[in-house]
């Protein structure tokens, strides 16, 4: 930057640092999305094509962010979670949260098309190396083409943990909030959307007050068929992306002879993170001895 006597305007700016030896989370969350959804006609209570757009554009931003080493998505937000030893941007929070909101962002609005655009039922939508259980998710919701009318926003804030057992109740607790608001969600709209007997949103409203978990499952069983234990993970479970080691062959390109590494690709997973079998088995992510 050239000096010159306007430069002692940067003396106005402020930066405040994220607390060291913390694990960093960058809780993303869509702005306005009710109005989004309904603008753009997005299947009730689930659209496959929604959830896996936002695995995808997670996806992208722990390649682009090596320091990323977990992230927990469900409905319209996601979680980023930064190794404690990060120094990316010296910890600065605002151009740690901004950049990771925006490349989010930008990857959302960018390969929105690859999941609704429509296409055959053969067709891989996210057809080079990706996420596991994305690269060969298809478009089965029946619905065609999804023109993007209007640009999506997130907002995003930042989040200091200081321990494993404080990032993990973190997670737990978002998790659980998956289940609760799915299954209040899977209620909800089987009663809007009765085709014998549809309720307004207000009185599904009002038939749901205070209903516990139980029987909000009977509700669903009886009236409408449906065994929630039965429903897709991803609805029930939300979107875990992590980076797991793989061993691989590969040509050296200095000699040309094959050689065995370990790589790290993103994989996504649909299961529970709220007990300990994932972390013990995956140890790695938190760096835990």
């Amino acid at each position: 930057m050239a000096c010159s006597k306007y430069e002692y305007v940067k003396r106005f700016e402020t930066t405040t640092s994220l607390l060291p030896n913390t694990f960093i989370v960058v809780r993303i969350d869509g702005h306005s999305f009710h109005r989004f959804t309904s603008a753009h006609g997005f299947v009730k209570p689930n659209d496959p094509r929604a959830l896996h757009l936002m695995n995808y554009a997670a996806q992208k931003c722990m390649e682009e962010i090596q320091d990323i080493v977990i992230a927990y998505g469900q409905s319209d937000e996601f979680s980023f979670v930064l190794r404690r030893e990060a120094s990316l941007y010296k910890r600065r929070e605002a151009k740690i949260v901004s950049t990771i909101c925006s490349l989010f962002t930008s990857n959302y609005v960018f390969y929105w098309a690859r999941f609704f655009g429509g296409g055959s039922a053969e067709e891989k939508v996210a057809d080079d190396a990706g996420v596991e259980g994305t690269t060969d998710w298809v478009d089965n919701t029946n619905q065609g083409p999804v023109e993007l009318k209007y640009p999506p926003s997130f907002d995003a804030r930042a989040v200091c943990y200081p321990t494993t057992e404080n990032l993990r109740d973190y997670l737990s607790w978002r998790q659980a909030d998956c289940h609760i608001n799915n299954l209040y969600n899977t209620s909800f709209w089987a009663l809007v959307q009765d085709k014998e007997n549809p309720r307004s949103e207000r009185e599904a409203q009002d038939l749901l007050k205070d209903t516990d978990s139980a029987a909000k499952n009977e509700l669903l069983f009886k009236q409408y068929g449906i065994n929630y234990n039965k429903l897709p993970e991803l609805f029930k479970k939300g979107s875990v992306l992590y980076r797991r080691p793989t061993i691989v062959k590969e040509i050296s390109s200095r000699d040309g002879r094959e050689v065995t590494r370990t790589r790290y690709p993103v994989v996504v997973e649909h299961r529970d993170i709220i007990g300990t079998s994932f972390w013990e088995e995956n140890p790695h992510i938190l760096n835990v001895k």
